[in-house]
């Protein structure tokens, strides 16, 4: 069994070292206390809601910053875990992107940029062009995928096709009236596509005023196994990897097996 915390934090707006610090004390924490996977909230590192280039450029942070560091300092007093957490990257290419980075006590394992971005977000972001990564791990196959990403089947079902056994997805929900995309509606996005994947699903959300703290933590088969309470806490949940490799959901009905890929040219076509 994998361990998981998905911590929710408040990150401070625009506070780059005092994040920086908040996260990588509650990686310690949580590791401390037994998690071997753990996720942290979209763009956790940067505080508040970016307005503008300019504000993003503040807190923008290429792959190799101490922040990493540190995330895989905290990873070396318990073998073989893995931190998925949010941060506005400074890409190579002058870009900012919405960014998650997975990384262990070897550091950096892999980079994902959103791809889907929300609202006003792509003032601010470019969008990533890349396939989710599924980086493997000791405890499973982690893919990843940043808030927006997961209302979009065709994003999750390449993951799942790639090989993931958990979805990690930072995600800032903001609060809103039920159907418009936080809370719990949130969590039933997630539930959902467990089920339809069937793989586990862990989302980490921001605590604090306008924020919906809906962290999550689902199985498999879509159950919801811990919801985080409000303020700074953490969804703890224990999650099986090999089942998520079982995609046989009757005696002959196989989730992969029966796929018809030759009829879904209409998933990929371009927009009219």
């Amino acid at each position: 069994m994998t361990r998981i915390a998905a911590c929710q934090l408040a990150p401070v707006p625009d506070g780059l070292a005092a994040n920086a610090e908040l996260t990588a004390d509650a990686v310690r924490e949580a590791l401390g206390q037994g998690a071997d996977v753990v996720v942290l909230p979209q763009l956790v590192t940067t505080g508040g809601v970016l307005e503008d280039a300019e504000q993003a450029r503040a807190v923008a942070v290429a792959p190799g910053h101490g922040v990493f560091a540190a995330w895989a300092a905290a990873c070396t007093a318990r073998q073989g875990s893995v931190v998925v957490g949010g941060f506005c990257e400074a890409g190579d290419d002058g870009q900012l992107y919405n960014s998650a980075a997975v990384v262990d006590a070897t550091g950096l394992r892999a980079v994902y940029r959103c791809a889907h971005l929300w609202d006003r977000e792509r003032l601010v972001f470019a969008a990533g062009s890349a396939a989710p990564p599924v980086v493997e791990t000791v405890h499973g196959r982690i893919g990843v995928l940043v808030n927006y990403d997961l209302r979009f089947p065709e994003w999750t079902r390449t993951a799942a096709l790639s090989g993931a056994d958990v979805l990690a997805v930072p995600v800032a929900w903001p609060a809103a009236q039920p159907g418009e995309g936080g809370g719990p509606d949130g969590q039933l996005v997630a539930a959902a596509t467990a089920r339809l994947e069937r793989v586990a699903v862990v989302c980490a959300d921001r605590s604090g005023p306008g924020w919906t703290a809906g962290s999550c933590i689902v199985s498999a088969g879509g159950q919801i196994l811990a919801a985080a309470g409000p303020g700074r806490s953490a969804a703890w949940a224990d999650v099986d990897p090999e089942t998520s490799r079982d995609k046989l959901v009757s005696g002959s009905s196989d989730l992969w097996l029966d796929r018809r890929p030759e009829l879904y040219d209409r998933l990929t076509a371009p927009r009219a």
